[in-house]
């Protein structure tokens, strides 16, 4: 018997079957609704996170030109696309955040109309 048959694979060994392998195996929505509640927490904590990092780090005004940077946060979801095994959980997390900025969007707006229309 040669070497490679001699040791048994990655999944057959109990002691590497790791308690978080669940999903994998498991429900096929799992990635969907994991990427699309992660792109909805994405696209509102992590603006919010950098400009308070910056803020604590820096001045305003400084922290105010270097907020332009968080888009450089969005380069993740998109490498994500680039890869197989992560492709569908970001194909739902942009959606989530697709979904997000337009109600973000839809409900700043309607604010806006009824209060100009209240004056």
């Amino acid at each position: 018997m040669s070497d490679t048959e001699a040791q048994p694979t990655a999944r057959a060994r109990p002691e590497d079957h790791h308690w978080w392998d669940w999903w994998h195996e498991s429900h096929p929505t799992f990635a969907a609704l994991a990427g699309f509640f992660s792109g909805m927490v994405f696209v509102t904590a992590v603006p919010g996170g950098f400009a308070a990092v910056l803020r604590l780090l820096f001045h305003y005004e400084t922290a105010t030109e270097l907020f332009p940077f968080v888009l450089l946060f969005f380069l993740l979801p998109f490498g994500m696309l680039f890869r197989r095994r992560t492709r569908r959980f970001a194909q739902f997390m942009w959606l989530g955040i697709a979904v997000t900025a337009v109600v973000v969007l839809g409900v700043t707006s309607l604010v806006l109309y009824v209060m100009v229309q209240q004056q």
